[in-house]
């Protein structure tokens, strides 16, 4: 518990600046799989998203621990059912948070609506470690806060859990948009069961038929229980979506407006 309290009384920005600041170098120092100039423009592009998002969450933040709160006062959801112990639970808590998150994932490519919002993050071109900000804040602070909503209710999840789950799959979105080469061997060991860097870059592959894949977080295991893994090499991966590549639309205003453009994908 001690372990625990000391990760979760860390502001959480503090966590995912340190986070940034140290792939962000590991970018400029070490070998690349992919090549882009203008690196710290994009930097700051993505920036601007998480600046956004953190102000508007202020208020978001209160609403999600609220209803959660009220949830777990009144008992309701799965884990409620059972007396099990703190940690069994707390690793199961951050397996059903990652469960709810891949079936929204998933929702997010098929619902118009949700696509609208979530193609911002897909649109990236140029995929680095400062990709992990670039996410609408509107999806971010209403559509995935609501998600974390519905799965505490439906499983019994409560804050402590949640904060938990924050701070891993910050590592992972981390590692995952990197531009750094990772050992392939990866995929094959630890990749058996958790989401590793490659399985994500198909996951922002061009060709719709690979973006449509790979919606886990944390647990890859959940594209391969569910049909929705698909890994190819690296080399023969291109970013981004074709409707953005045009330099004004990868732009942090433009982005902020488009989902509230009718953009045809191709």
């Amino acid at each position: 518990m001690e372990i625990l309290d000391a990760i979760l009384n860390v502001d959480p920005n503090y966590i995912i600046i340190g986070l940034l600041a140290f792939f962000f170098t590991l970018e400029q120092l070490l070998d690349n799989p992919f090549s882009f100039k203008k690196r710290g423009t994009h930097l700051i592009q993505n920036i601007l998203f998480q600046i956004v998002f953190f102000a508007i969450n202020l208020f978001f933040i209160s609403i999600l621990v609220y209803c959660i709160e009220w949830l777990n006062a009144h008992e309701i959801g799965l884990l409620f059912l059972f007396d099990i112990p703190f940690w069994i639970k707390l690793i199961l808590s951050v397996m059903f948070f990652d469960f709810a998150t891949y079936w929204l994932h998933r929702a997010s490519h098929k619902v118009p609506l949700l696509w609208r919002l979530h193609r911002v993050h897909h649109s990236d071109t140029t995929m680095d470690s400062s990709t992990t900000f670039r996410f609408h804040p509107i999806e971010l602070a209403i559509v995935y806060q609501g998600g974390n909503i519905v799965a505490a209710g439906i499983f019994g999840l409560d804050v402590t859990a949640l904060a938990f789950y924050y701070f891993i799959v910050y590592i992972f979105f981390f590692l995952e948009h990197s531009n750094l080469n990772y050992p392939k061997w990866l995929n094959t060991t630890l990749g058996l069961i958790f989401v590793m860097p490659d399985h994500h870059r198909v996951h922002h592959h061009q060709e719709q038929f690979y973006t449509d894949s790979n919606f886990a977080d944390i647990f890859i295991i959940w594209d391969r229980i569910f049909g929705t893994f698909k890994l190819i090499p690296t080399a023969q991966m291109s970013y981004g979506l074709v409707e953005f590549e045009e330099e004004k639309k990868q732009s942090f205003l433009y982005l902020m407006k488009s989902p509230f453009i009718n953009i045809k994908r191709k």
